[in-house]
Parts: structure tokens; C-alpha cells; sequence
């Protein structure tokens, strides 16, 4: 059954900078907590300002108990850098949960993400309850804060960092054939920089795993009516990331 989109006002409990221009925003939503699945998203609309387009944000945490729901982002622009600026007590509106999430039959799934890519799939880790085993990207070893958001929630842990300050020197690229070598992974979700996840689904094709992609596009209303985040699959059909994904079987979007 495909529940009702919810759009609600949420009071924001907590802000906190995690990293260089990297918050945590936890807000109090429970009808959206109640329903959230690992891999959709919100779109969230700031009640002040001149800001008229929702911005998209993945799902990252959820607390049905609390009832609450988080995000984790990086400020890259205006309208990112005024939600970095609101305080315990103010309210977004929150629309959601949208789209499609990541398959939950996976018995010891493997999860590859890169800088930003690591939030939406950090509720499916917690979902598979130490199952799902971690392989992190980042530049640099300040990048791998998420490290510590993860070990509560999953199995192995492993890092790649471009320098080598942390862990494997190189991409995830690197060392991900090494890990379905020596693992018997039944699934990989992805989610990160196009190229990175391009090269994930290769590798995952030229071993026969089962590979899901969270691809990330602009989005003007969330709903599947603007066309704007529409993209061309392997099979010449068009869809929609925000109404057919935000999640994909990699061979569906990736030759």
C-alpha cells in the first residue's frame, strides 16, 4: 500500500555541525518517522525568506519512539547555508516521505558511499541491524567523520581516502574488488558521486552482485509534475528520480 504524502510543519530540536559546513538537523515529525523508508527522501521548505523551491534531503535518521526524523547536509548554497542558520524552536515544513526506497531482503548486504552519499544510506545500515558492512570515500581522513555515525549501527568498516591519511589510498573503487573477493556480499547499495557509482555498478556486474544506485538530481516539486529531475534509462524509457527512484537497480541507469 503507497501512503499518503504528509506535509507538515516540524520544530527542529537540534542543529549541529558535524564537519566544515556539514550539519546534522533533527526535527519532531512523527506521522513522516512512522512511514520513512531506508533511501526516500523529504523536500523541505523554509517558512521565512524569499525561498520558494523546496530543497531535497535525504532521509538520514529515524526515531519512531521520538518520533523524529533527521538530515544530515552540506551548505553549498543560499538556501542550504539558511537552513545551517535556524535554532532549536523554529520550524521547516517538512514534505514527504517521497520516492522509492532500497530493497530490505538482503542478508549481508555491503554499502559503498562517498562524502555526501553516505547520509541516505546511513538509515539503511541501521535498518539491517549489523548486517551491512560499510565502505566509505573520502579526500582526506577529516571526510570520514561519518566513521563514528556507523559503528553503532553496522559491521565492518572500511576506508578509502584519495591522500591516503586513512585507510586504503585510493577511491572506493580500489578496494572494493578485494572486499567481493574475500566476502559473500548479496547486495551493494550505492549512493555518491555519479563516476563513483558508475564505477561500483562495473565492478558488481563483473561479479555477478546484485547492485542498487540512490542517484541524487535537482528537484523542483518532489511529486514526479515538474519534470525536472527526469533522466534517460538504459533501456531508452524516461523516468522520474524523485517518483521512480530516488533508488535504481544500477543496470537500469548505468550501461
Amino acid at each position: 500500500m503507497i501512503l499518503p504524502k504528509l506535509a507538515v510543519d516540524a520544530v527542529i530540536l537540534s542543529q549541529q555541525e558535524l564537519a566544515a559546513d556539514v550539519f546534522r538537523m533533527v526535527v519532531e515529525a512523527p506521522a513522516i518517522a512512522s512511514q520513512a523508508e531506508p533511501g526516500q527522501f523529504v523536500q523541505l521548505r523554509l517558512l521565512t525568506g524569499s525561498f520558494v523551491l523546496r530543497r531535497p534531503v535525504g532521509i538520514a535518521e529515524v526515531d519512531e519512539k521520538k518520533g523524529t526524523i533527521s538530515f544530515i547536509y552540506r551548505v553549498v548554497g543560499k538556501g542550504t547555508k539558511a537552513f545551517s542558520e535556524l535554532v532549536n524552536g523554529e520550524v521547516v515544513n517538512v514534505l514527504g516521505p517521497l520516492g522509492h526506497g532500497f530493497d530490505m531482503t538482503a542478508h549481508h548486504p555491503l554499502i559503498v558511499g562517498g562524502g555526501m552519499g553516505l547520509s541516505p544510506v546511513l538509515l539503511y545500515a541501521a535498518a539491517m541491524q549489523g548486517r551491512a558492512d560499510v565502505l566509505m570515500g573520502g579526500k582526506t581522513a577529516d571526510e570520514l567523520f561519518w566513521e563514528k555515525l556507523y559503528q553503532p549501527v553496522t559491521g565492518q568498516i572500511f576506508c578509502t581516502t584519495d591522500d591516503g591519511s586513512r585507510g586504503t589510498k585510493g577511491f572506493t573503487t580500489t578496494l572494493l574488488p578485494k572486499l567481493l573477493q574475500d566476502n559473500a556480499y548479496d547486495l551493494i547499495v550505492a549512493c555518491g558521486p555519479e563516476i563513483m557509482m558508475k564505477g561500483i555498478a562495473r565492478i558488481a556486474r563483473e561479479h555477478g552482485i546484485r547492485c542498487q544506485v540512490s542517484l541524487e538530481k535537482r528537484m523542483g516539486c518532489g511529486l514526479g509534475a515538474c519534470l525536472s529531475c527526469s533522466i534517460d534509462t538504459t533501456n531508452g524509457q524516461r523516468k522520474k528520480v524523485c517518483k521512480d527512484g530516488p533508488v535504481f537497480e544500477s543496470g537500469e541507469v548505468f550501461a
